[in-house]
């Protein structure tokens, strides 16, 4: 097992782990590639049953989820896309942190950004 870098956080460490199992398990083609995709797929569809759940809006079955179901789901689909990213970058971690940083700018332009609005 690789130790995690010093001031690795736990949805990095899970990553880096997930990422090195499933390359050992099934390495690391294009259709690994797209099954890691199509993962996220899955898990984003999840997100959607939870809050399905949570709303009712099934008659047949009633209130079946909570909020914390939804918030778990959308947890696990932040975990497979960042297990997905180390298939793309070598520093998945930095790649994020910087793509945040562009969005944040992009974000702080938007009408009513600095009062807290959005």
């Amino acid at each position: 097992m690789t130790t995690a870098p010093a001031g690795e956080s736990a949805l990095w460490t899970t990553a880096r782990r997930s990422a090195a199992a499933l390359d050992a398990a099934n390495g690391t083609g294009a259709h690994e590639t797209a099954l890691r995709l199509l993962k996220l797929g899955e898990e984003v569809g999840e997100v959607v049953q939870a809050y399905l759940g949570m709303t009712g809006q099934n008659p047949r079955k009633g209130v079946t989820h909570d909020r914390s179901d939804v918030a778990a789901e959308l947890c696990d689909v932040i975990i497979t896309a960042a297990t997905a990213l180390h298939l793309f970058t070598d520093d998945p971690a930095g790649a994020l942190e910087e793509h945040a940083r562009r969005v944040g700018r992009r974000v702080a332009e938007w009408p009513g950004a600095a009062m807290g609005d959005h």
